[in-house]
């Protein structure tokens, strides 16, 4: 199989690396809230708190948010925008706070883990050369200095950065060179590097690259055989990826791929909503959109996907 992928990928920086990261896919891992079959539309994100409870945002009015415990049970749903569609948990001295991108309102929210919403960034704090037209916010993330980057990423995906009070600083990105982004789908902070970078998930170019917190690019970190990467997390020099034409992959701090895992190669089955429940299948994977490492390094995914579909792959 090693030989056959370095194949097809041809002349590019992906490549296997000497070691394998291992990770055995567990069926059947979450039970939907009370009622309902399935969790409801999955177009968001899924991220773990530091008690290993997991967060995905679902496209419903009243779950914004709905809240699983480590053993899959569902505990509670915050009350949450319902057009929420990127978002992460990061810790700082003064806890644990969920930052998220709510779509369909053209603001930034930060909120405590209950769902009590304590700073906005509406569209106004935007400069208006960018938000005249509307704003198409996919997703955000907060540096060690509490500076938050959020990204226009179904819009002109230009990178726009404000302060930790939510005051506007630079924006940066965009279609324009250097940059020439498209349809840049979600931007993280990658903690894996001092100092940290923004990781970018450039799905319109298919390739994925990093950015100083300045907005400078460091270097492409792939941009060959990929399948539009859509979201990212990190766990220790680990990277996983949620690749919505089809794939779940992960990647070491040298940007070679060391596991991929769901991959699916049904046509019609990849990059759509619409992929019906007696469609799936155990342990592979429709249009990855959000992904997670838990604190084990365990990896949870959530698809584009209009019933609303978590898949979970432990550590081995």
């Amino acid at each position: 199989m090693k030989s056959t992928l370095l194949a097809l990928i041809g002349l590019t920086a992906v490549s296997f690396s000497s070691f394998a990261a291992n990770y055995e896919f567990v069926p059947d891992w979450l039970t939907p809230p009370p009622g309902k079959q399935t969790i409801g539309n999955s177009h968001g994100e899924i991220a773990a708190d530091s008690a290993g409870n997991i967060y995905v945002s679902v496209q419903e009015k009243g779950a914004g948010i709905q809240v699983y415990g480590p053993d899959g049970k569902f505990i509670k749903a915050l009350n949450l925008p319902p057009s929420l569609h990127g978002f992460v948990i990061r810790k700082s001295d003064e806890g644990e706070f969920i930052y998220a991108a709510v779509l369909g309102e053209e603001r930034v929210i930060k909120a405590k883990l209950d769902g009590t919403v304590v700073l906005e960034i509406p569209k106004s704090s935007f400069p208006a050369e960018q938000s005249a037209k509307g704003l198409k916010l996919t997703n955000c993330d907060v540096a060690a200095n509490g500076d938050i980057y959020v990204v226009d990423g179904y819009g002109q995906s230009w990178v726009f950065q404000f302060d930790k009070a939510g005051a506007f600083k630079k924006v940066f990105g965009g279609p324009v060179a250097p940059y020439n982004f498209k349809n840049t789908h979600k931007i993280f902070i990658d903690p894996r590097f001092t100092p940290a970078r923004i990781f970018a998930c450039d799905r319109g170019n298919n390739r994925m690259l990093h950015l100083d917190l300045d907005g400078a690019i460091i270097g492409v970190i792939a941009d060959k055989g990929l399948r539009n990467p859509s979201s990212a997390s990190f766990h220790g020099d680990l990277v996983c990826v949620a690749e919505i034409a089809g794939r779940v992959s992960v990647w070491d701090k040298e940007n070679k791929m060391v596991a991929e895992l769901g991959v699916n190669n049904t046509k019609g089955q990849t990059n759509t909503p619409g992929v019906a429940p007696k469609d799936w299948q155990q342990g592979t994977v429709t249009s990855p959109h959000g992904i997670t490492f838990d604190s084990k390094g365990n990896i949870y995914m959530t698809e584009w996907n209009q019933f609303g579909r978590v898949l979970r792959w432990n550590a081995k």
